[in-house]
């Protein structure tokens, strides 16, 4: 679409009456553009984004056969392009440049509503996790925003691990069959070199770029597998890092300003939960495949590999976690609080493990320069997650190890362009899904729980030791409604804009399923005695 610029210095026009702005002293020329409209066919997977990038990977090589690439999401754009020079000095560096896969940019979004209500710039993962990954083995990698060394991708082991007679194209089949695309393998290994201007597109030219087009181009080699990105798994991109780390190569994380990338992120609940169910379901497709962490060979730190079981296995925790939410279900129709009694020693251990946890979170949030606000979305939408996704990821995984088909991940939506005007109307559109039932029951149960107990103190006739205790044990509800209250505020739409109204619904509820307990305790004993008790001892 644009050629090759020249290598002399292209000045742009000065001011005119149409055009005040004054280019006289300006470099306009633009880089080469090249839009690929690759071959697909109905008799063929073309694997995607994945495919897409593999494709893109042989025809720059045919054309340019740069040493580093950079990729980007389709809604993501360029903020600095001082981030283009922070990546290569990364992959220069001395010390450990060589041995540098790839270097991974954050993922920063416009569009988000100022409260972040649906955590989607998770800068607690990013700032945080990834950061702290540069202190073993790297980052992993998160599909976009990301500058990558060609030779890694092609499955070449890294300097540290590779013995100097090793052969770098070692198959005939491994690549594929354009002996151009093979030849052009052992230049890009060489980062020193200067960059040839790309070919004339002769017509041999364009058969070749034809040629590794093709949907058959890849049969019988081990692209999708072990060269460019991996196929036949949702989550391609932390697939393909973890493949790389794998091998023995290092990642590292940057993190500049202003932000190197930008780009547009699912402000509608419905929307952010699916793209959350297809990275769980992913990351539980990797965990119990080849590709697990912890099969993978010496080449990978063992810190790197724990890291990577955190990584991929987390949904497994939501099946414990859904049924001690669902607990209080126990406290309403029995009323025992069972939590919330255990032994001395019990509470004293759970204590110092809340207390550290919680210390843990707020040095790792100071030292990655985070606010409180940050921390706090990242907890409430990780409990919204572990309700509303994770459980049918770990479904989806199930029926996966049972040879059945799995369930099927929607593409994310993003934002578009609202025809109103207001900016986040998206974030207050209600749009209906099963995987909301569980969190609404997890709701349901917890306001329940409430109310019953206020029904029970009432007319149970409890001491001050019994209501200390309940009130002990409603502490556990509130703060599980505190951590869905963003899931809350979704599922009462337009509404949300004022969250007093919230607040309103929950007293409401918490007084009429009072009410209920309250008859439902009169029908059973025929009456209802009130207690209450005055500061004088007078009962009435």
């Amino acid at each position: 679409m644009l050629k090759h610029p020249s290598y002399e210095p292209e000045l742009g026009l000065g001011a005119s009456t149409n055009s005040p702005l004054d280019f006289s002293a300006v470099d306009v020329r633009l880089p080469m553009l090249v839009y690929i409209s690759r071959e697909k066919s109905p008799s063929c997977d073309h694997q995607k984004k994945a495919g897409a990038m593999n494709v893109q990977l042989r025809v720059s090589a045919l054309l340019t056969n740069a040493p580093f690439i950079i990729n980007f999401d389709g809604d993501h754009y360029v903020n600095n392009s001082k981030a283009f020079r922070a990546g290569i000095c990364f992959m220069l560096d001395r010390r450990e440049g060589d041995n540098t896969a790839f270097v991974q940019f954050p993922q920063r979004f416009d569009d988000v509503d100022p409260t972040d209500r649906y955590c989607n710039h998770n800068r607690v993962f990013f700032d945080a996790t990834l950061l702290g990954l540069n202190g073993i083995q790297g980052p992993s990698y998160v599909g976009t925003g990301c500058m990558f060394r060609r030779v890694a991708l092609y499955g070449v082991d890294p300097p540290r691990w590779r013995p100097d007679d090793v052969k770098i194209v070692d198959s005939s089949t491994k690549f594929g069959s354009s002996a151009s695309f093979i030849s052009s393998i052992l230049p890009a290994a060489d980062q020193e070199r200067s960059i040839m201007s790309p070919p004339a597109l002769e017509e041999s030219v364009m058969a070749d770029l034809a040629h590794v087009m093709t949907c058959a181009y890849e049969d019988g080699t081990e692209w999708g597998s072990d060269v460019g990105w991996v196929y036949n798994i949702a989550t391609e991109d932390v697939v393909t890092g973890f493949r790389l780390h794998r091998n023995g190569w290092r990642s590292m994380y940057c993190r500049m300003e202003p932000d190197a990338f930008a780009g547009t992120a699912p402000i509608n609940l419905t929307e952010r939960l699916y793209q959350i169910l297809r990275w769980s379901g992913g990351s539980l497709e990797m965990f119990f495949s080849r590709n697990c962490p912890l099969l993978a060979g010496r080449r990978l730190h063992p810190m790197q590999r724990i890291a990577y079981a955190n990584m991929t296995a987390y949904p497994v925790s939501s099946v414990f976690l859904v049924f001690y939410l669902l607990f209080p279900v126990i406290w309403i129709f029995r009323g025992q609080f069972y939590i919330q009694k255990p032994f001395p020693t019990y509470v004293l251990y759970l204590v110092i493990v809340i207390a550290l946890t919680e210390l843990i979170g707020m040095v790792e949030i100071k030292w990655a320069g985070l606010t409180l606000l940050d921390w706090i979305r990242n907890e409430q939408f990780y409990i919204i997650g572990a309700t509303a996704v994770y459980p049918t990821a770990v479904f989806h995984i199930v029926l996966k190890l049972f040879g059945l088909k799995g369930v099927s991940f929607k593409l994310t939506a993003k934002q578009v362009a609202s025809s109103t005007s207001d900016k986040f109307a998206e974030l207050y559109a209600v749009q209906w899904a099963p995987m909301l039932i569980p969190t609404m029951v997890v709701i349901a149960v917890n306001v329940c729980a409430i109310g019953a107990s206020i029904g029970k103190a009432i007319v149970g006739g409890w001491s001050l030791m019994q209501m200390a205790d309940a009130g002990l044990g409603l502490v556990f509800n509130a703060w599980i409604l505190v951590l869905i209250y963003p899931f809350a505020l979704g599922m009462i739409g337009r509404w949300s804009k004022r969250p007093y109204i919230l607040f309103i619904l929950f007293v409401i509820a918490f007084i009429l399923i009072a009410l209920v307990d309250i008859a439902i305790q009169a029908m059973r004993s025929g009456f209802v005695r009130f207690h209450f008790k005055s500061s004088g001892g007078a009962t009435f």
